[in-house]
């Protein structure tokens, strides 16, 4: 399935603008999807934003700089938990429902 539009994520326009920024300084060569409750239309005020980091060059691989993000998010005034893995660490099993519904955060196309 394609990806949706990005205004089908379930985030407010500055929040947005802030975790693209992010993204850019320390994950700047990944691929970022967004996808879960946020993308699929069920969230709530209180729902976390589900990111899943991609390397275009070899998805059986590490995004560079994924730690360093997590503790940026962490420490930034983003005022939701943003759950971040790995493509490659989670199980091929669940990559199918990810890609059933997801949303290109970064690069901005």
């Amino acid at each position: 399935m394609p990806a949706l539009e990005l205004s089908a994520l379930a985030l407010q326009p500055q929040h947005l603008q802030k975790l693209q920024a992010l993204l850019a300084q320390y994950t700047p060569e990944a691929q970022v999807w967004a996808y879960g409750s946020r993308v699929n239309g069920t969230a709530h005020e209180g729902s976390d934003l589900d990111l899943v980091l991609r390397n275009p060059a070899d998805l059986t691989q590490e995004v560079p700089g994924g730690r360093a993000l997590r503790e940026a998010l962490q420490a930034s005034d983003l005022p939701i938990l943003v759950d971040v893995h790995q493509w490659f660490q989670l199980p091929s099993s669940f990559h199918p429902n990810i890609e059933a519904a997801y949303v290109v955060v970064h690069p901005r196309g």
